[in-house]
């Protein structure tokens, strides 16, 4: 991801009704602030500003895009807009609440609801650090939270697409929340500044690195196993176009033997098959797997100071994509 050069919005500037307090996190494609609402409510907004394309020096509010930018930035921008008004239809616990989005200083805001807590790739690799990794018990929790948003993405004929732990943000109670959608997550080619399908490698299904294969729910069911995998082993999958010629996930698997119930390690190698006919073929099959071997009392979030929502969680360009589309 590129850095974000841009200066931010000065603190303590009104913009569409909201009083900016900070900056919180940026990315290549926009900024985040924090910021409070006419009820004195804290929002984080997300400026669209890919730093590729737009140039706001400090001081200024409107960025200046060069008249051969034009057309990526305005592609650029629907798909932001489109992030937000199919985010906006979605209202649930599990899933990042878009509240509102506006147009200001020639380019568009999306305003969500503020939380505080972690990425879960910071909690893992917090455990990590010490010598440690996510138990089971977390695991069902935490990703029996992720199915049960994720359901209700799929119900609205939306995919996520980017199902990763930099995109699991885990509040201060434990409970995840979906972020950074990335259904045409967009990459900006800065030779020759065009947009083009981005995704993870490791997390992204077989499907992603083939131009005009069918989307959908498997998609990811996909990440989910590579997100769990990644919690489990203490790094992600191998990348799934070197699956195709070397696959090593055997013996990856094998690494786990004794550290998690044989069933959850066989549902996590179903949902990472290569073959999309092999995966668990909903989500909810897969979160009754998960269920199943929940503890009776919720497992703790492992110990860590509080913070803002980082870089890694809201960083993006996301447009609206129906099951079964295929990437362009």
């Amino acid at each position: 991801m590129a850095a974000q050069n841009n200066a931010p919005l000065p603190d303590g500037l009104e913009i569409g009704g909201y009083r900016i307090v900070k900056k919180i996190a940026s990315g290549g494609f926009s900024i985040v602030y924090l910021a409070y609402d006419a009820d004195g409510n804290a929002v984080a907004i997300k400026e669209y500003l890919p730093s590729a394309l737009a140039l706001r020096a400090p001081g200024e509010l409107a960025p200046v895009i060069a008249k051969a930018n034009l057309p990526v930035f305005r592609i650029g921008l629907k798909c932001f807009f489109e992030e937000g008004r199919a985010l906006a239809r979605i209202v649930h616990p599990n899933v990042v609440r878009v509240l509102n989005f506006f147009r200001a200083n020639d380019t568009v805001y999306m305003v969500m609801a503020y939380e505080s807590g972690h990425s879960l790739q910071e909690v893992a690799a917090r455990l990590l650090a010490k010598g440690s990794r996510a138990g089971e018990p977390f695991i069902r929790q935490v990703f029996n939270g992720v199915c049960a948003g994720l359901r209700d993405v799929h119900a609205n004929k939306l995919l996520h697409l980017d199902l990763k732990p930099a995109n699991i943000y885990l509040r201060t109670d434990g409970s995840p929340m979906l972020l950074d959608f990335g259904a045409a997550r967009q990459t900006i080619h800065t030779d020759a500044p065009t947009l083009a399908p981005m995704y993870t490698p490791g997390y992204a299904a077989p499907e992603l690195y083939a131009k005009g294969s069918a989307l959908g729910p498997w998609t990811d069911i996909y990440s989910i196993g590579a997100a769990m995998f990644a919690c489990m082993a203490g790094a992600p999958p191998q990348p799934a176009d070197q699956r195709r010629t070397a696959d090593t996930m055997d013996e990856q698997f094998a690494r786990l033997d004794g550290a998690y119930t044989p069933g959850l390690v066989a549902m996590v190698k179903a949902c990472l098959a290569l073959d999309p006919l092999a995966r668990p073929q909903s989500v909810f099959a897969v979160q009754k797997v998960l269920q199943a071997g929940l503890p009776a009392t919720p497992a703790a979030l492992p110990a860590g100071p509080e913070d803002a929502v980082p870089a890694s969680g809201w960083r993006g360009l996301v447009e609206r994509i129906g099951f079964g589309r295929g990437r362009a």
